[in-house]
């Protein structure tokens, strides 16, 4: 089948599709702030004293970085009801890209924790700072340098990974383009325009990296010289 240009400048601006692009976005956000909080704490988890929590985190992390995210959004999403637990489409999909998400994540915060020199920390503590204010105050404003651009790097793939969620029949935006090559057979339009418009998130996103990789970039204002 020849190439349309009607067909693609339609499905360019077709509502459906852009439906499809809104899906993806909030999808990625949200699976994304999941993973942040899931992650941020699998890391405390795994620097515990406790051998109980170290456990717990360090096998989370194995699993699910260990596993393909497809698979583990197919156990999710028709494994877990055969035990009782019942979980929709977006649940299903949140779930699975909040977890594998978490996992990687826990691991840029563990590094940027251990990148902080642990003479502050002992210099804080000295000076009777709670936890909660050393991390606060001293240790994340300095782990965040060296974790921001491999975590705009981790959202930039969650754009396109997203797609994955399509495997479940979530209405994101490859579903749509999908339903559309299949419903007038006009594939390559389609698909192009899918991907014109992850290219667009994925490019907007680059810019935005780049100004807060700008801002947590610049040094430390340091008290005028009398």
């Amino acid at each position: 089948m020849l190439w349309s240009w009607t067909s693609f400048f339609e499905y360019l601006v077709s509502p459906y599709i852009l439906a499809g692009v809104w899906t993806t976005l909030w999808l990625s956000c949200s699976a994304m702030a999941l993973g942040i909080v899931l992650g941020f704490l699998a890391a405390l988890a795994k620097m515990s004293r406790h051998r109980a929590l170290r456990g717990i985190a360090e096998f989370y992390i194995w699993l699910w970085r260990g596993t393909p995210l497809l698979v583990q959004l197919v156990i999710i999403y028709t494994g877990l009801p055969q035990f009782g637990i019942r979980l929709g489409v977006i649940e299903s999909a949140l779930l699975g890209f909040g977890l594998n998400e978490g996992a990687y994540f826990a691991e840029l915060v563990r590094a940027g924790i251990l990148s902080v020199d642990t003479g502050q920390t002992d210099a804080a503590r000295a000076l009777g700072l709670t936890y909660r204010q050393l991390m606060l105050k001293i240790i994340l404003p300095q782990a965040a340098r060296v974790v921001i651009p491999p975590l705009g790097n981790q959202f930039n793939g969650m754009l396109k990974t997203s797609s994955l969620a399509s495997v479940i029949s979530m209405e994101e935006l490859l579903r749509h383009a999908q339903q559309l090559a299949q419903l007038e057979f006009r594939v390559l339009e389609a698909y192009i325009v899918a991907a014109i418009y992850y290219l667009i998130l994925t490019s907007i996103w680059g810019k935005v990296q780049s100004l807060i990789e700008a801002h947590y970039g610049k040094p430390y204002l340091l008290s005028p010289s009398r």
